[in-house]
């Protein structure tokens, strides 16, 4: 192989479209923008305007209000913590914090904390301690022998 042997595969690159280049270009005079008008003139921009009218998002009244100090917890549910555990991606000897959920790849980043919920089954006895948990989540660890520590006043609802 040499360098003037190399070449892209075919339809890896593809020509520029050159606008407003001669009628026989296909894409010459209006250049794709149609006729006259605001629109076809360079420097526009519209989103939201209605001609003079109050624009929609104006008219309507707005409801609600974002709380600033609401919390998101990853959630985290009891049998994936165990499919991990299973995987041998979670040491289940020792103690499951939310480090440990992170390193592991169950949890992508952590937030305000992370929640376990109670969906799944859980069979191994194991330690966690995470900011939040739900009631069910704890009966279900402490039944399978093991202890949910919430470390957090977020506990359960």
């Amino acid at each position: 192989m040499r360098l003037n042997e190399l070449h892209d595969n075919p339809g890896a690159t593809k020509k520029r479209k050159r606008v407003g280049r001669g009628v026989g270009s296909g894409m010459g005079k209006t250049g794709g923008r149609g006729i006259k008008g605001q629109k076809s003139r360079s420097g526009v921009a519209i989103k939201g305007f209605e001609g003079g009218q109050m624009p929609i998002y104006q008219r309507l009244p707005k409801r609600g209000f974002n709380n600033i100090n609401s919390k998101t917890h990853a959630v985290v549910n009891l049998g994936l913590i165990q499919k991990f555990v299973d995987a041998g991606k979670i040491d289940a000897k020792a103690a499951i914090t939310e480090e440990s959920l992170v390193a592991s790849g169950l949890v992508r980043r952590i937030k305000d904390g992370v929640r376990v919920l109670a969906k799944g089954e859980i069979t191994s006895k194991l330690n966690i301690t995470v900011t939040g948990a739900s009631k069910a989540a704890v009966e279900a660890v402490e039944k399978a022998g093991g202890s949910l520590t919430v470390t957090k006043a977020v506990a359960a609802e």
